[in-house]
């Protein structure tokens, strides 16, 4: 059974006035600072996209609202271990409650104040450690637990009670305690497949840059259930690259593969070209191509279990469950045992860089 991070607010209906007094684009996007530092979009400002919901649950204005007439609430689609949450919300009533795991938490005091709420909460080990709620007025109120003595990794539950409403304006999550699997020296710890024509080399600035192809480099490392997060410079029109996680060992282009390839049909990026950047090659394809070349971008891949979900400079391409029978390789069906990181060299025309390579593993789910 997966614990769950459970947000349950009780309130009156959110006034039409209150409820459109405030920005719409409010918090809805990610600076260049915070896709750096590994903040990512739970909440896209458009779509219920990474929630699955049950009963009054919409998008309107910007804003995600949980309840009306029933009882309802929205749950993230990926577990989370180590990382924290922010979220800003709105809300009136005089009873809201916030609940993290085992501990309740009144969301707005006393009495319930008209305006944005901010909730900031750190998790450790799946666990609910540290939070702090500001209201309309600046004050805070703020809580701690000791960390768990066994992690485990949890869902984000929104909820509400019947005939009440929780207004998210954002909701975002930076995964912590990620560690370099890259040194940006030299490429100890990776290997590459040998006979083949890509050439890997770390330049100057710590970078590992692939050109020409095919080839493949993977780590020593082997793992299943984790968040990575690296950066991807590509230094041409269109390049052809992946990431690949839970690969055979020592098999060429084996694995899961996150897509590299900044293309989109006319000037549409929700029409990805082979499957896009941040897409899922052969499983699903990005639903919006959302970085370019000779650019950085972000690459976030969150694995547990059957689920995988893809990130690319902190908005959310890819949401999907492997429903294939077991296999050995990911290539046939959905390969659950741990497996090495690896980077692809794909044609004579590959130039791409990759740099801050970082991993942090998720508590293994149950089959």
């Amino acid at each position: 059974m997966r614990r769950s991070i459970l947000i349950l607010a009780g309130l009156m209906g959110v006034t039409a006035a209150s409820l459109w007094a405030i920005d719409p684009s409010l918090a809805k996007r990610l600076s260049p600072q915070e896709i750096q530092a590994g903040w990512l979009l739970l909440f896209d400002g458009e779509t219920t996209f990474g929630w699955q919901s049950e009963g009054d649950v919409v998008v309107n204005g910007g804003r995600l609202i949980v309840g009306g007439n029933k009882a309802s609430h929205i749950t993230s689609t990926t577990d989370w271990a180590d990382g924290e949450l922010h979220a800003q919300y709105q809300l009136i009533g005089t009873s809201p409650q916030l609940q993290l795991g085992n501990v309740g938490i009144p969301l707005a005091g006393d009495a319930a104040l008209d305006g944005v709420y901010s909730l900031q909460v750190t998790l450790t080990g799946g666990k609910p450690t540290a939070w702090r709620i500001t209201d309309p007025k600046m004050q805070q109120r703020t809580g701690s637990l000791a960390p768990p003595e066994q992690a485990t990794a949890v869902r984000v539950i929104f909820s509400v009670a019947d005939d009440h409403q929780l207004v998210l304006h954002s909701v975002k999550f930076r995964p912590t305690g990620l560690k370099p699997i890259f040194n940006g020296k030299n490429l100890d710890g990776w290997k590459e497949i040998p006979g083949k024509k890509s050439k890997f080399t770390v330049t100057d600035k710590g970078e590992l840059n692939i050109q020409n192809g095919p080839g493949d480099i993977q780590t020593v490392g082997q793992w299943d259930d984790f968040v990575l997060q690296l950066e991807i410079f590509s230094h041409g029109k269109h390049l052809n690259s992946g990431v690949f996680f839970r690969c055979v060992p020592g098999e060429f282009w084996s694995g899961y593969e996150a897509q590299v390839r900044n293309q989109w049909k006319g000037e549409d990026r929700s029409q990805p070209v082979d499957f896009g950047t941040g897409g899922l090659y052969n499983l699903q394809a990005a639903r919006r191509v959302v970085s370019d070349d000779n650019e950085w971008f972000t690459v976030t891949v969150v694995a547990r279990g059957r689920h995988i979900a893809i990130w690319v400079n902190g908005y959310q391409t890819v949401d999907f469950t492997d429903a294939r029978p077991p296999s050995d390789s990911a290539r046939k069906g959905a390969k659950l045992t741990p497996g090495p990181i690896s980077l692809q060299g794909h044609d004579p025309t590959t130039n791409l860089s990759f740099r801050n390579i970082r991993l942090a593993e998720l508590p293994k789910a149950k089959p």
